[in-house]
C-alpha cells in the first residue's frame, strides 16, 4: 500500500532512507541543518522548473517557457549530490543546448545514475494555459533506463494494478477494454480512456467508442495521463495510443512506484528512425514491459504541476508568495508523497519573468 502524505514545503524526512542508502543525497547546508534525502532534492529541482516555466503560462510562447524551465532545472541539478548522465533529455528532438542526452548532471560526488528530464511536459499546454503541464524528473541506477536510440514515439498502454497482469498491447482494443472493465468491476461504458488528441488516433478512437468506452482527450502531456491511468481515483482507467518514447520511459519510473503497468512498442515515424532502431538492435514489433523500460527497482520520480491537471495543481503566484504542488515517488519502498509548498517569490526572481 502506498504511503501518501501532505507536507508544508519545509524540509522533511522521506521516511525510508535506509532502503536507498546508496542513492541518498547528503547535502550539508550548514552544521545546524539536517541532511536532505535525494527524493526531496529532486522535488526542489522540479519546483524550480515549474516556477520558472509557470511564469509564462498563457503567454503564447512555448519556447521561452521551456527555456526558462530548462535553465532552472539545470541550475538546481548542479546542487544535487548526484553523478548523473542524462539518458532521456531535451535531446535531439528539441535541439536543446542543455539537458541533452549524454550530459553530466549533479555535482559529481554522488551515486552513478541515469537521469530522465522533462522540464516542461506540455510546452504547448503551458503556452496556451491548458491543463496538465508538469515539470518532471526521474532518476534510476546507472544503466537501467531503456535507450530508445532516437526513436521518438511509441505505442503505449498504461493501466492500474487491477488489470496489470491481464492486458496486452498486442490484443485488440476492445478485448483489452473488456479485460480492464472486468478487473475493475466496472461496466465497459464506465471506462475512461485517455488519448492524445492527434489525427493518427482516429481509428483508435473509433475502436474505443465501438467497444462502448469513453474517450478523454488530452492535447499533450501524456506523462500526467499515464500516471493518472495507474492511480486510483483519477477518473482515468487506461491510456492508449502513440506518444513520446522519452515520456514512456519517465512514466515507467512512476509506474514502478505506484503499481500498474506500462507496455510500449517503438513506433518509428520514417525509414531513418526505423533504421536507427535496427542498427541499435531493437525489434520494433516487440512489446516492452515496465521492467524492460526501467530494469532496476531503485528509481525516483518527481513532478511539480505547472498548470492544474488530473495529477497535480498548478503553480500559483500571489504577491510575494508562490505555491506549488508536487509528487515524489520511490519505487523500492512504493512510497508516494504529495508535497504542498510555499515559496517567497523574491527569492526566485532569477528564475521568473520580470
Amino acid at each position: 500500500m502506498n504511503d501518501s502524505s501532505q507536507h508544508s514545503g519545509k524540509r522533511s524526512d522521506d521516511g525510508s532512507s535506509q532502503d536507498f542508502s546508496h542513492l541518498s543525497a547528503r547535502l550539508a547546508v550548514g552544521d545546524s541543518e539536517p541532511d536532505r534525502h535525494l527524493a526531496m532534492e529532486l522535488v526542489r529541482v522540479t519546483e524550480a522548473a515549474a516556477i520558472a516555466g509557470g511564469a509564462w503560462v498563457g503567454m503564447g510562447d512555448k519556447l521561452t517557457a521551456d527555456g526558462a524551465a530548462v535553465d532552472a532545472m539545470r541550475s538546481l541539478l548542479d546542487t544535487v549530490n548526484l553523478n548523473g548522465i542524462v539518458v532521456i533529455g531535451e535531446g535531439e528532438k528539441d535541439e536543446a543546448p542543455m539537458l541533452y542526452n549524454g550530459e553530466r548532471v549533479g555535482n559529481g560526488t554522488g551515486p552513478e545514475a541515469d537521469v530522465a528530464v522533462d522540464p516542461i511536459d506540455g510546452t504547448r499546454l503551458t503556452a496556451l494555459g491548458y491543463n496538465n503541464a508538469l515539470a518532471v524528473l526521474a532518476v534510476a541506477e546507472r544503466g537501467t533506463m531503456f535507450d530508445p536510440s532516437a526513436v521518438f514515439y511509441m505505442d503505449k498502454l498504461v493501466t492500474g494494478p487491477e488489470a496489470a497482469d491481464m492486458v496486452d498491447l498486442r490484443l485488440p482494443v476492445k478485448q483489452n477494454l473488456h479485460l480492464i472493465a472486468k478487473a475493475k468491476n466496472k461496466r465497459i461504458s464506465q471506462l475512461n480512456v485517455c488519448v492524445l488528441d492527434r489525427p493518427r488516433h482516429s481509428k483508435l478512437v473509433e475502436e474505443i467508442r465501438e467497444a462502448g468506452a469513453r474517450t478523454r482527450f488530452i492535447m499533450d502531456g501524456d506523462v500526467a495521463g499515464g500516471i493518472a491511468a495507474a492511480r486510483e481515483g483519477s477518473g482515468v482507467d487506461v491510456l492508449m495510443g502513440v506518444g513520446g518514447t522519452p515520456e514512456g520511459i519517465i512514466t515507467a519510473c512512476a509506474i514502478k512506484a505506484v503499481g500498474g503497468v506500462i507496455q510500449g512498442r517503438l513506433a518509428p515515424t520514417d525509414d531513418d528512425e526505423a533504421q536507427k532502431a535496427l542498427d541499435a538492435g531493437h525489434d520494433v514489433s516487440r512489446v516492452l514491459t515496465t521492467n524492460e523500460l526501467v530494469t532496476g527497482d531503485n528509481c525516483y520520480f518527481a513532478a511539480t504541476g505547472i498548470t492544474d491537471g488530473d495529477l497535480l495543481r498548478g503553480v500559483r503566484y500571489q504577491g510575494d508568495k508562490v505555491t506549488t504542488q508536487s509528487i515524489v515517488m520511490r519505487s523500492k519502498s512504493g512510497t508516494v508523497r504529495i508535497i504542498d509548498a510555499e515559496h517567497q517569490a523574491r527569492k526566485w526572481e532569477s528564475y521568473t519573468r520580470q
